[in-house]
């Protein structure tokens, strides 16, 4: 098996480390909480007035680059869990079959389980009532 990168997997990598740096560098220097963020608020969130399933996700980024995890988490529950998976997901995409591991790929890899998922934690995180109150951005 050959192990070697072509320049195009390189420019990729390269394109993406960059892209992590300076995404690192811009939340450990500007706080999307604040009033006149560098950061856009969410416009599902500024057009309708309710949370989409990304909502909360840059200040959660924010938090983690300070490692407030607790914080981080009550920003946005659902990106934090599949945030702490991708290692593992991207350790099975390199080749990396832990037997473990299976049961949780096969499940992940499944589309119904996305088409479920995400609609369901979407109108979770928008119903009023606690528990699902902890489910919007804190």
């Amino acid at each position: 098996m050959n192990a070697a990168l072509k320049p195009l997997q390189i420019a990729g990598l390269a394109a993406a480390a960059f892209a992590a740096v300076a995404g690192f560098w811009l939340l450990r220097n500007f706080d999307p909480n604040a009033a006149g963020s560098i950061f856009p608020p969410c416009a599902f969130r500024e057009l309708t007035g309710f949370y989409c399933v990304g909502c909360g996700a840059t200040r959660m980024l924010h938090a983690l680059v300070h490692l407030d995890v607790p914080r981080a988490f009550s920003m946005n529950p659902l990106a934090m869990l599949l945030l702490s998976v991708s290692p593992l997901l991207a350790a099975w995409k390199l080749g990396w079959r832990a037997t473990a591991m299976q049961p949780v790929i096969a499940l992940l890899s499944q589309p119904r389980f996305w088409l479920v998922l995400l609609p369901a934690y979407w109108i979770a995180r928008n119903l009023p009532w606690f528990p699902f109150t902890l489910l919007a951005p804190g």
